[in-house]
């Protein structure tokens, strides 16, 4: 009994089975990169325009929308020594920067740190988690405005409430996705390292810490983005020098161009630090999103 093989129709799609990818071109593969950058400096762009056609048509007061023309003046005066004043209130805006970026880095580095060990704990020991996994989420839920009055009572209006401050928001977001990365490790793997003979140390250290290190790395970031946002607040109190002070200070005065000099100021470090970050977590877990 004879088959007669089936020939594919010109409207049948071609079958992939067998046949190798099409190589990508060297100009799409440039395409793509001149894209990726070309993109957000043409948003950005559309942004000053759009800024600029709003301060111009005296839609609202210069006070409320200034030009981005007055920004940049802010910006230059906040930056060097003018009509001998040395930046706003006496410090730059690079050092009012690099204050608060001290403070960040010390109350989200105790928060980090805090959190990955708690979450470390809470998802290899369940009653630990049943303990303390509620009032982690109560934490979480809190915005930082609601507890830090509390903190300046216990601690002063010097540097021990911002940085507490700063640690207790970056806490929860590590500790949360620590331990639902360590609840999620396959267990297979944990039964195989014990059937080899692993402690239970060496499971915790070469099985579980390596499986939830991807989202333990996507928490940090998150604590990070957290600490920056609650910025402002932590700096609400004695907060100059300071970035987050600088705002708050300007802001009493109605000197707006200097309030969207810290925020932009706050925003760009804040890109910045996100993307070292994110190289940190591709370097780190470079199987990520691979199978």
């Amino acid at each position: 009994m004879s088959t007669t093989p089936v020939l594919p129709t010109p409207g049948d799609a071609p079958s992939s089975i067998g046949v190798p990818p099409e190589p990508r071109s060297p100009a799409r593969g440039v395409w793509a990169r001149v894209r990726h950058v070309a993109l957000p400096f043409g948003s950005l762009l559309l942004f000053l325009v759009l800024w600029q056609l709003l301060a111009a048509s005296g839609t609202w007061s210069e006070t409320l929308v200034p030009s981005p023309a007055k920004v940049w003046d802010a910006f230059v005066n906040v930056s060097t020594t003018h009509d001998g004043v040395r930046g706003y209130n006496g410090t730059y805006l690079v050092e009012h920067l690099g204050i608060s970026l001290r403070r960040i880095a010390l109350g989200a580095g105790i928060g980090i740190a805090l959190g990955v060990l708690s979450g470390l704990l809470m998802g290899t020991v369940g009653w630990v988690r049943s303990l303390f996994e509620p009032w982690i989420t109560f934490l979480r839920t809190l915005p930082p405005l609601a507890y830090f009055s509390l903190l300046v009572i216990w601690l002063g209006i010097n540097e021990e409430p911002k940085v507490t401050l700063l640690a207790v928001a970056a806490f929860p977001p590590v500790a949360v996705s620590t331990t639902t990365a360590v609840v999620a490790v396959p267990k297979s793997l944990v039964e195989a390292a014990r059937a080899l003979g692993a402690s239970r140390w060496d499971v915790v250290r070469d099985v579980v810490v390596p499986s939830a290190l991807p989202q333990t790395l996507t928490g940090v970031r998150l604590a990070v983005g957290v600490a920056y946002s609650s910025l402002v607040a932590a700096e609400l109190v004695n907060g100059l020098p300071g970035i987050g002070g600088m705002v708050k200070d300007a802001a009493n005065y109605n000197n707006t161009p200097v309030v969207l000099v810290g925020i932009i100021a706050i925003g760009v470090s804040g890109l910045i630090i996100d993307g070292l970050l994110l190289r940190l977590e591709r370097t780190a877990v470079p199987w990520r999103g691979h199978a």
